[in-house]
């Protein structure tokens, strides 16, 4: 991949949706109509410590390395304006699906990105994951997203797509938890 082709001024440059940036909020009702919608919550651990490795973790593409998930960027970052081709499978069977990344936050409560679909991927729409810190100390990752299938595969898949999007979001909720157990060390 051509460094030249990481990062564009204009985040929404080639999407395959409308509305990019929808996810940002986590609101559906700012989704485009006609997308199959996703939002799976999962609670990581408590405290700013769990929040800021967590919020870490997702921003530098780290969850989803331990998860097994090619992320080829030149970027350490998610950054609004980065190009990422995520590889999921293994071998033959290996997806390439590339995505650009549309917002990006890195806060006192909140830390996340969203990305959406370029041409070659095989859906259509956006995904963010969002790490946010409540009131009462509490750290969540909230995966949201509405996506439609863009090749015929995907639309001969029906029902195992959404399926497999909802175990992939669960299983990103367990690796993050355990990923932010580690960085804090071990208790006395």
């Amino acid at each position: 991949m051509d460094a030249n082709d990481e990062r564009t001024g204009d985040p929404a440059a080639g999407l395959t949706y409308t509305g990019a940036g929808a996810t940002r909020e986590g609101d559906p009702s700012g989704y485009p109509p006609g997308f199959g919608l996703l939002r799976v919550r999962t609670r990581v651990g408590a405290g700013r410590e769990v929040f800021r490795a967590a919020g870490r973790a997702v921003l530098t593409w780290r969850m989803h390395r331990a998860m097994g998930v090619e992320m080829a960027t030149a970027s350490p970052r998610a950054e609004p304006g980065v190009r990422v081709v995520v590889g999921l499978g293994a071998g033959r069977l290996r997806i390439h699906a590339p995505c650009r990344v549309v917002w990006a936050a890195d806060g006192e409560r909140r830390a996340g990105f969203g990305y959406g679909t370029l041409p070659g991927h095989p859906e259509r729409g956006e995904e963010a994951f969002v790490v946010e810190l409540d009131e009462d100390g509490a750290v969540w990752l909230e995966v949201r997203a509405f996506s439609r299938p863009e090749v015929w595969w995907a639309r001969a898949a029906g029902p195992l797509v959404p399926l497999f999007q909802r175990l992939y979001a669960r299983r990103c909720g367990a690796v993050l938890r355990r990923l932010s157990r580690a960085s804090r060390g071990p208790r006395a």
